[in-house]
């Protein structure tokens, strides 16, 4: 079974995932991809993975089986288990617990050659429900603190599979990058009494030089600090701290401008490896006045070396009014 530890000085969680065992010499990283050969998400193979959790777009009431639009099923090697309980405990000074958790793997399309942000809106609607419906699932189970959903977009940003699939996983801790958004945006709010979030697509919307797009219910932005060039955030601009409570309406609107956000991004650099992760409030919390769930959209770009591991800092070679700018102009110039 995994096993969850905690860093007495920093706080943070690390998950030991002893299942995943590796020598020194699986570290060695090609340098190209192998492409081609069998998909375990490809329609036919459905029972080449997990049971699904979850499908849309059937006809018919056979699961496991083709004819779906998205998929979710746990993941195979899971870096947390289901089953099982936490069983707290301390060794010494240090404290752990039992990997628990659910780590599931979104399956975007039943075509293998799909791009996530190419995908028409309709499509992408389904797979943000999917997202939504999960967490709402996952929320009923006391054991987890908080869902987790990201996406690997290319090997450099830790992609394995060419299919398109985004992952979950529900934890049973609060994620420490979380943890210090909710600390830092209540400490805002308990000063200026207003919403951090809510202050900054104000203040972007007015200055008007870090916006990449917008539309009635969601801005995209390069954020003033930005970890990478290109970097983006796409925000609700009425304010919400809840992914899973958006309407039919909302998740409409956000289907349209996370393809665009991501159709600017590809029109910029073709092809780039990217990760996106959702942040939104814990589970089974009361809505929070100081909190905005967002997106956050991260390149690959640059590299994490000593200075970065060392210091904490972050070296971006590109302004983001420079980055908005190149956003901004991107399908203009190739239309």
């Amino acid at each position: 079974m995994p096993e969850l530890r905690k860093d007495p000085v920093l706080g943070r969680w690390i998950i030991i995932a002893k299942e995943r065992g590796k020598r020194p010499t699986d570290f060695v990283i090609a340098e190209e991809p192998v492409l081609g050969g069998f998909c375990p998400l490809c329609p036919g193979n459905e029972k080449m993975t997990p049971s699904e959790v979850l499908a849309y777009g059937r006809e018919h009431d056979h699961g496991n089986s083709p004819g779906w639009k998205v998929r979710v099923v746990p993941n195979k090697y899971p870096a947390l288990v289901i089953e099982g309980e936490l069983e707290r405990e301390a060794e010494g000074l240090y404290d752990k617990m039992n990997g628990i958790g659910a780590h599931e793997v979104i399956i975007e399309s039943p075509r293998h050659d799909d791009s996530f942000a190419e995908l028409p809106s309709e499509h992408m609607i389904l797979i943000l429900k999917a997202f939504q419906h999960r967490i709402q699932d996952l929320e009923h189970d006391e054991r987890f603190r908080y869902v987790l959903v990201f996406k690997n977009y290319g090997k450099a940003a830790g992609a394995s599979l060419e299919h398109s699939h985004s992952q979950l996983v529900a934890l049973p801790v609060l994620p420490r990058k979380i943890y210090s958004e909710l600390t830092g945006s209540l400490t805002y709010y308990k000063y200026k009494e207003r919403c951090v979030y809510c202050d900054i697509i104000h203040q972007e919307l007015k200055q008007d030089v870090r916006v990449v797009c917008r539309n009635d219910h969601f801005i995209t932005l390069t954020p003033f600090a930005p970890r990478t060039p290109f970097e983006m955030w796409i925000l609700p601009i009425k304010h919400s701290s809840a992914y899973h409570q958006q309407s039919d309406e909302q998740l409409t609107a956000l289907a349209q401008i996370f393809t665009e956000s991501l159709c600017r991004l590809d029109a910029c650099i073709p092809n780039v490896p990217y990760n996106f992760v959702l942040h939104t409030q814990p589970l089974r919390s009361e809505n929070l006045s100081h909190f905005h769930w967002h997106f956050e959209i991260v390149p690959k770009l640059t590299s994490i070396a000593g200075f970065e591991w060392g210091s904490g800092f972050y070296i971006n070679p590109m302004p983001p009014e420079e980055a908005a700018m190149y956003l901004r102009e991107s399908l203009e110039r190739i239309s």
